[in-house]
């Protein structure tokens, strides 16, 4: 039996995340990117398959490079057919981008050492096609400002302000590799990878961020609003939309916290 891996790309705007959830209010199933790629992956080997991501995107949240392995107990599929063949049967806003065979015991979850995120926030006149996919705030910021206060966000460090309400996280210290703003044209991209996150922790930190520079505060204010870990001295949570996770690394320094 082998171990496949997969690389997954999806619109998340008309999904309810990526965890499958078998029933939602009044017994009725809801629509989640790891339901609709096992059905695809049933349909394939003519019984129910099991598909481990290396990790949850929330409602409405997108991806370039999700991975998630399933064990195949079919042999005679070549593994660089699979994008192919499951395409066939998922919709337009789920494609297969890559199928490889990793070793029995590699897991997406487990084996996955950071996750690397970016926020999508557009300073001029998104056209209609981009609404799905990027925040418009209708100014353009001081990246120099905003990378200052980004710099803050390197380390292990207790992220408890930027943790939602119901969190139910055992810990809130994240290890953050990276964070720092870069801009695409009209789009100011905000980069952030650690070894894993809390919920809607990105978005939190992406509004906040940009929240702060709008109001004129400096590195040294949200040090010290990072440093409060209270979740009310934070700025608005930023929308669904603009969020991607982009890729998932496996070859980096494992940090359990």
């Amino acid at each position: 039996m082998r171990n496949i891996l997969l690389t997954i790309s999806y619109d998340g705007t008309d999904f309810c995340g990526w965890q499958r959830q078998d029933f939602a209010d009044k017994g009725k199933a809801v629509r989640t990117v790891q339901q609709t790629v096992e059905d695809a992956l049933e349909k394939l080997h003519k019984q129910k398959i099991s598909l481990q991501g290396s990790g949850r995107t929330d409602s409405g949240v997108h991806a370039f490079a999700q991975a998630a392995n399933f064990y195949s107990p079919v042999d005679s599929i070549p593994v660089e057919k699979y994008p192919v063949a499951l395409n066939c049967f998922l919709p337009n806003d789920v494609r297969i981008m890559e199928a490889r065979v990793v070793d029995e015991n590699f897991s997406a979850r487990r084996n996955a050492t950071s996750r690397v995120y970016r926020y999508f926030i557009n300073t001029g006149k998104p056209f209609a096609s981009q609404m799905r996919y990027v925040w418009p705030i209708h100014y353009r910021p001081d990246i120099e400002k905003l990378n200052k206060m980004a710099e803050c966000l390197h380390g292990e460090i207790d992220c408890s302000t930027f943790a939602a309400a119901g969190d139910q996280s055992v810990s809130m210290f994240r290890y953050i590799d990276d964070a720092h703003f870069f801009y695409e044209g009209e789009n100011l991209v905000f980069q952030i990878e650690a070894n894993a996150f809390l919920w809607k922790m990105v978005r939190s930190i992406t509004g906040s961020l940009i929240y702060f520079e709008r109001m004129g505060k400096d590195a040294e204010f949200f040090k010290k609003i990072l440093e409060s870990k209270e979740r009310k001295n934070a700025g608005p949570t930023a929308p669904a939309k603009g969020l991607f996770l982009h890729e998932i690394k496996f070859d980096g320094i494992r940090r359990h916290i």
